[in-house]
């Protein structure tokens, strides 16, 4: 078979299953599961890059980590949030465009990503300590916590997901610097996440 299979592309591979799930499930209308599933692609994403740089690759088997990190983060983090909001009910022209430009922003800045990162690892194997503009990723965290008041929301969820993913996109391109997590601050990231997520269980099973 082509391509390149080891240990180091396991978690991207499984998180890419898990957005698929998390597609179907918007489809067939369980936005909360499908909202779990992106949760837990941001999850795999933590940790896939961590592992791939402890692992011993060639320069062939970098080079496809990079492209296939990007390719399975646009189904994952452009694609799957662009489906949940329209299964939430944002399906409007203005808002199907706002969806539509979430997702064209996040395969800018991966085609980005990738070229610029190949270039860097010609030169580099440190890793990198800046995010130029919102890496697509934030999605993970950010749509989950715009779910969490969909009952206060009511009516207007549909309008504010699609202007919420409107603006995400926007960040995903403009030129800024985002520094990127490191040691306590990546903890913090996850102490986040955990609090996200505790707050999302509680809306399904305690706030409903």
């Amino acid at each position: 078979m082509i391509g390149f299979y080891n240990v180091s592309v396991i978690l991207t591979y499984i998180s890419l299953l898990a957005a698929m799930f998390g597609i179907f499930q918007s489809a067939s209308g369980n936005i909360t599961v499908a909202v779990f599933c992106l949760l837990f692609c941001g999850l795999c994403d933590m940790f896939d890059g961590k592992i791939a740089r402890a692992i011993k690759r060639t320069d062939d088997e970098k080079s496809f980590g990079i492209q296939i990190d990007s390719l399975c983060d646009l189904i994952c983090f452009g694609v799957q949030p662009a489906v949940i909001c329209y299964c939430m009910g944002a399906n409007r022209p203005w808002q199907i465009a706002a969806l539509s430009f979430f997702a064209l922003a996040a395969v800018v800045r991966l085609a980005y990503f990738n070229v610029t990162e190949s270039a860097r690892q010609q030169t580099t194997d440190a890793n990198r300590s800046v995010y130029q503009g919102l890496p697509v990723t934030s999605i993970a965290i950010l749509l989950p916590l715009l779910y969490i008041f969909r009952n206060v929301l009511g009516a207007a969820m549909p309008a504010a997901a699609a202007v919420y993913l409107f603006v995400i996109g926007a960040l995903f391109v403009l030129n800024f610097k985002v520094r990127k997590p490191h040691g306590a601050a990546t903890y913090a990231v996850i102490a986040g996440g955990a609090v996200i997520l505790i707050c999302l269980l509680l809306s399904v099973f305690v706030w409903a």
